[in-house]
């Protein structure tokens, strides 16, 4: 049985939730999911980050049940727009627990690659992963009622 502000919770994230990120980079995965393999290569976007001396690209990360697009914070131009259906994992780390990063198939090329994001806070993070999280379980109801009646 859901309670009575489940509709309540839903509404803010059918429009988007915002979250503002720094974007740490991006390295190419051989596999979809796994914890293993994201730690790993979440280890090699920050040692590429820290090796590097510019400044991060602020980023607004929109999650909807769509899937998650990226916006720069200072020019407001879209930077990439991926289907909820591209995506398939997300995590914080456990190490660096003020990383949220997903995996995600490329449109361009097919290839899998793991996108990392730096937040102000391991909250922020965690909340990231959770809303991620609940717009896949969102999809995944609004596809299961649209194919119920066929």
């Amino acid at each position: 049985e859901l309670p009575e502000s489940w509709a309540d919770m839903q509404e803010p994230l059918l429009e988007g939730m915002c979250f503002t990120l720094k974007y740490l980079g991006m390295t190419l995965v051989e596999k979809p999911k796994g914890e293993d393999m994201a730690a790993a290569a979440i280890r090699r976007i920050v040692a590429t980050a820290r090796a590097g001396a510019r400044k991060f690209q602020k980023v607004i990360l929109t999650v909807s049940p769509r899937g998650i697009s990226l916006q720069d914070a200072d020019t407001k131009e879209m930077v990439e727009n991926i289907s909820i259906y591209r995506i398939s994992y997300c995590t914080t780390d456990k190490l660096q627990n003020k990383v949220f990063a997903y995996v995600a198939q490329s449109q361009e090329s097919g290839a899998l690659e793991c996108h990392a994001f730096l937040s102000p806070k391991k909250k922020i993070a965690q909340a990231v992963t959770l809303t991620v999280a609940q717009a896949f379980q969102m999809a995944l109801d609004l596809w299961e009622a649209a194919h119920a009646g066929r």
